[in-house]
């Protein structure tokens, strides 16, 4: 007798996080420690591939479309640094404007430029960040929903993945930023490597869960 062999088994499509590599004089960045440690773990039943992309204008962008053609993830979280800030900031809003205060890691400094020459002024998140902030300041995480993601490199990759993902062969796929602090080395206010990623983990099983977001006033959310 011959058995046929048992179909293969296909994993849940993974989780897509990335992280930036250090810019602007630092020699760390906290959105890349973080991103690492999350590299590999199991959330929700849904591998995270963790992936660093460069703080430069448009090669970031080609490394971000290079991994979601490769993975195939189920959610994209790209995550950067915002220095000044002492919350997990769920980001809203990604603006069609590069306008930089300072060189990128190559040298760039575009000053009022498209990140997609035609493309939509904006795309709004498809992350539940509400859901996400309730999940997080239940848990004592200090979180916030940002209305601005700034102009430099991590607006620039926030809005090139919505772009991106606003293509009918990734319909389905949720995606947005989180931009992290400072870590206590690095200046005030601040949030420890360990805080970040327990809040990141947090966000993407809520993430994951979570359908359709809640409509709530995100200051009555604590």
């Amino acid at each position: 007798m011959v058995v046929a062999p048992s179909p293969a088994v296909r994993s849940p499509a993974p989780v897509l996080v990335t992280g930036f590599d250090p810019f602007g004089g630092s020699h760390v960045n906290p959105s890349w420690q973080a991103v690492h440690a999350l590299d590999g773990r199991v959330i929700a039943g849904r591998r995270v591939i963790g992936a660093e992309v460069p703080t430069v204008f448009g090669r970031s962008l080609q490394r971000l479309a290079q991994l979601v053609e490769e993975h195939q993830p189920a959610l994209v979280i790209c995550t950067g640094q915002a220095g000044g800030r002492g919350a997990l900031s769920l980001e809203r809003v990604a603006i069609n404007v590069n306008d930089a205060r300072i060189p990128d890691n190559a040298g760039a400094q575009p000053i009022d430029t498209p990140v997609v020459a035609g493309g939509p002024a904006a795309y709004f998140t498809s992350l539940p960040i509400k859901a996400m902030l309730q999940a997080l300041l239940k848990a004592g995480i200090n979180a916030e929903v940002s209305q601005t993601a700034g102009t430099f490199v991590c607006n620039h990759v926030f809005y090139g993945l919505m772009h991106l993902l606003a293509q009918p062969r990734f319909q389905g796929v949720r995606g947005g930023l989180v931009h992290v602090p400072f870590l206590p080395e690095q200046g005030q206010p601040s949030m420890r490597v360990d805080e970040i990623v327990a809040g990141l983990s947090l966000g993407i099983e809520v993430a994951l869960a979570t359908e359709h977001d809640i409509r709530k006033q995100a200051g009555a959310l604590n």
